[in-house]
């Protein structure tokens, strides 16, 4: 084996080691294998999450378009502020208006396929005003305004470091319904703290598909009996505990590996139900969302089995400090496009009313410019999209836009009025959380007078 070729395989044995979450090492391995439940149901739903990060400014995604409204709002952003009539009104009975790069969204929200979530946040309480929120008694939600923290808090409920996700809980609950369990919480955007779980292992994958010992699984590159060697080395009794997991590891990775690429095969990149159009073609949301429609449309494949599924996905770039008006511009024209051509591969596959998407951030922005900016927010506004959704509404309270509001927290920083906890519990609730059960996924949700939204249907 040349030096190169031990180097490569050194480091794709290093990356597998990525596909293992943060938790307990045996209650990571009880889990590998399962046999799908006996009650498992009969029908199919997916979650699936686009974060964006960097924090997408809610400001001028979703804006005030009545008179009045707008003048505040204007008045606010100054150089920030999006000419108004290039806003997309949402609806006749809204004066609400989005941003002019989102018209995909627009005609799915007037389609009745995505609703608006306004104002929604981390928070452990409710906070009744920017007052409340200043008093020294109420709990907060710790370090407000730190990127890696807040991305976290959003994901996981708790500051960087997090070992546990919401996502990563709901998959706990609900893997046993999958024939392959492996395949029940999947990333098409690297490690997600959001899929991390005390059982359930996190399966990455790429645009392209399957991650694995490519070299070795094809034989394309090392001779056989090196293939074969190490087989032998990863089946040998391991007597040290990081050895049994790390072949364990290995061994997943390889069966997990020829398992997806024989299903997928079956349903190319290139198939006119899930094919880019061409100006997405080299979009690297687009790319991800693609690859979540194949592991969707392979779903009843005899050796992948899933009925209850959790997806990752992501975009960077939202930290508009500077040259915002370009950048979000730039940003959100990706997002609309992205989600829309993956809403109608969902309707191409006859799974749209079985998958929902939705959307999070760091925070929001604050309304303040900085110059030709923004600074860090709080609460934003937030789309959730599919034929399960209750379109064509705005659900929260989407606040008054203006410096100095009982939810301005310092330079039109939102106080959110919605928590994460509400949000996600309305989809687990979708997914199938029993509610005796939401408490397990999402501790400080007792804490909140409603844990259903209203946005999904039959919850």
């Amino acid at each position: 084996m040349s030096q190169a070729s031990r180097r490569e395989f050194l480091r794709r044995a290093g990356a597998l080691t990525l596909l293992r979450t943060a938790g307990p090492l045996g209650l990571q391995l009880a889990g590998i294998g399962a046999a799908a439940a006996a009650n498992r149901p009969d029908d199919y739903r997916a979650i699936v999450c686009l974060f964006m990060y960097g924090a997408n400014d809610g400001h001028n995604t979703v804006i005030p378009l009545d008179e009045s409204g707008y003048a505040r709002y204007a008045t606010a952003r100054t150089v920030l502020a999006l000419p108004r009539e290039q806003l997309l009104p949402l609806a006749a009975s809204q004066p609400l208006g989005l941003h002019p790069e989102l018209e995909p969204l627009q005609r799915l929200y007037q389609r009745g396929k995505t609703a608006v979530l306004a104002n929604v946040g981390p928070l452990i309480v409710p906070i009744r005003d920017a007052a409340s929120f200043k008093g020294t008694n109420i709990a907060r939600p710790p370090k407000l305004f730190s990127h890696n923290d807040q991305q976290a808090i959003w994901q996981a409920f708790s500051p960087e470091g997090a070992k546990i996700g919401w996502g990563g809980r709901i998959a706990d609950l609900l893997a046993s319904h999958n024939g392959k369990q492996l395949f029940t919480a999947i990333s098409a955007a690297g490690n997600a703290v959001f899929l991390a779980s005390d059982k359930t292992i996190q399966y990455q994958i790429t645009p392209g598909g399957a991650i694995g010992f490519n070299r070795v699984t094809s034989g394309n590159r090392y001779p056989p009996q090196i293939a074969e060697a190490l087989r032998a080395q990863i089946a040998a009794s391991q007597d040290e505990l990081f050895g049994s997991e790390y072949a364990a590891v290995v061994n997943r990775s390889i069966e997990a590996h020829g398992l997806l690429s024989a299903a997928l095969a079956r349903l190319p990149e290139n198939d006119p139900r899930i094919d880019l159009p061409p100006e997405l073609a080299q979009d690297k949301l687009a790319q991800q969302l693609r690859i979540v429609a194949r592991m969707i449309g392979v779903r009843d494949d005899e050796s992948i089995r899933q009925r209850r599924q959790i997806f990752f996905v992501s975009l960077n770039g939202f930290d508009t400090h500077d040259n915002q008006l370009a950048k979000q511009g730039e940003l959100l024209r990706s997002v609309a496009q992205s989600v829309a051509y993956f809403q109608e591969a969902m309707e191409e596959l006859g799974v749209a009313d079985k998958v929902t998407l939705f959307t999070a951030s760091d925070f929001g922005r604050a309304l303040l410019s900085n110059g030709d900016g923004s600074d860090h927010g709080w609460g934003s506004h937030h789309f959730i999209v599919g034929g399960a959704v209750k379109g064509g509404q705005l659900y929260g309270q989407f606040p008054e836009v203006a410096l100095n509001t009982t939810t301005d927290v310092g330079n039109g920083r939102l106080l959110p009025t919605t928590a994460v906890d509400q949000y996600a519990a309305t989809l687990a609730r979708w997914m199938g959380v029993a509610e005796a059960d939401l408490p397990v996924v999402l501790p400080n949700i007792g804490n909140f007078a409603s844990s259903n939204l209203g946005f999904m249907r039959n919850t």
